[in-house]
């Protein structure tokens, strides 16, 4: 016998090889199953992804970007000085009492446009009558006893003359008549001043324009302390608007006022809505040191009333005008080496280019160099654009959902009807 013996493979049996088919056929079935999950998820990418991922005309790289765009024009660009002020009225008045007294009548409505010299209170009259009366009374002896005294004073002179009477008499008949003259005198300025104080109780307008809220009823004692006065008068037509004009464009200022009247504009709070328009007056005889600013002066007819006192506006002031090239504003971006802007060609290609801009106001920017008339730039979506990347104006992308819109109702249900009608063949048996 040998002195070891060979192993032998075990042999396959058939319980072996089932279970190994098993095994095969559900790998298998798992693969099948993760290529069908994948074409569905493929399937299932929308169109749009899908030219996103082949880029423009089919081919790799980014896809077609939609902006704004807008045509370099020539034209004028007006200069411009923006401004936050304030309506001022040239003028305000309290009415006040200029004497004491019970407030018998109020002759105006609250809110009332009055004019200058209108009666609009009343004071009681009486005890400033009387003593009107008094001092009239008063002046009136007094210039009795003055035209006695000068009678007296011509019969020494005749009596003198014929050397009847002394000297002493006669001079001191002319210094009684000095006297009472006098007395006359100072009686005739005590009844103007009573005279004036029955004035004074008819209050009158001092000046026109708008009365305020009403602050003592009638009824109630008046004086000359009175706080607030009984009512507030503003003027509000013209009108004027104080805003502040930065120190470097102060000689701008005195030189564009030099050839005429400079035009104003006041705005509304969001600079959307014109409220008036008027003229430029003035500016003040120096620079605020804290704000390095000069505050100015307008003024507006403001037969409308649009204009409040105290309200706060937007100045617009206008220098005049430059002639050059002109693109929006938003149209111009600053990058390391400078402004620059985004020129479309006929291709729908953007291209970038350098430029040089002037003067701006907040719609327009000047363009001195490096663009011409009748280019087209970009002017909304710049921030998406690169440099000879195709774009897609935003015109042409609203060009196909104008299509979309409800067109007539004849027209708009026969889609409508055919689909229903083919829904309908469908269903019949057949």
């Amino acid at each position: 016998m040998p002195d070891s013996i060979s192993e032998q493979p075990a042999p396959v049996t058939p319980r072996r090889r089932s279970r190994v088919r098993a095994v095969l056929l559900t790998l298998i079935v798992i693969a099948l199953l993760a290529g069908t999950a994948y074409y569905l998820a493929q399937r299932a990418r929308t169109p749009q992804a899908a030219g996103a991922a082949r880029g423009p005309g089919g081919r790799g790289g980014f896809s077609a970007v939609t902006v704004g765009t807008a045509v370099a024009q020539q034209g004028e660009l007006p200069i411009l000085i923006d401004a936050l002020g304030t309506v001022t009225p040239p003028a305000t008045a309290t009415l006040v009492p200029q004497v004491s007294g019970i407030l018998t009548e109020v002759l105006f409505t609250e809110g009332q446009t009055v004019k200058k010299g209108q009666v609009l209170a009343r004071i009681d009259v009486r005890p400033f009558q009387q003593a009107l009366d008094q001092a009239r009374g008063t002046r009136l002896r007094d210039q009795a006893q003055l035209a006695a005294a000068r009678v007296t004073l011509q019969r020494y002179q005749t009596l003198w003359e014929q050397d009847s009477v002394a000297r002493q008499t006669l001079d001191t008949q002319a210094a009684l008549v000095k006297q009472l003259e006098g007395t006359v005198d100072a009686d005739a300025a005590n009844e103007r001043s009573a005279q004036l104080n029955v004035d004074f109780t008819t209050m009158r307008a001092p000046i026109s324009g708008r009365i305020g809220l009403r602050n003592v009823d009638p009824g109630n004692l008046v004086s000359t302390g009175t706080t607030g006065g009984i009512a507030t008068i503003t003027q509000i037509t013209p009108i004027d608007v104080v805003f502040s004009v930065p120190q470097g464009q102060v000689q701008a200022v005195l030189a564009a006022e030099r050839t005429g009247k400079l035009p104003v504009v006041a705005l509304d709070r969001a600079r959307t809505q014109t409220l008036a328009t008027g003229t430029f007056l003035t500016l003040n005889n120096e620079v605020n040191t804290a704000t390095g600013t000069v505050l100015a002066k307008a003024r507006f007819a403001n037969a409308d009333g649009r204009l409040f006192p105290n309200e706060f506006v937007n100045a617009r002031l206008q220098l005049g005008s430059q002639s050059g090239l002109l693109v929006p504003v938003t149209a111009v971006r600053t990058g390391p080496n400078g402004d620059y802007v985004y020129v479309v060609d006929a291709d729908g290609v953007a291209h970038m280019r350098a430029v040089t801009s002037g003067l701006a106001t907040p719609d327009q920017t000047l363009i001195t160099k490096g663009l011409q008339a009748g280019e087209r730039v970009v002017t909304e979506g710049g921030d998406q654009v690169k440099d000879g990347g195709k774009v897609k104006l935003a015109e042409a992308a609203k060009a196909p959902a104008a299509a979309e819109t409800p067109a007539p109702a004849g027209q708009a249900a026969k889609p409508a009807q055919g689909r229903a009608a083919r829904r309908a063949a469908a269903s019949q048996p057949k």
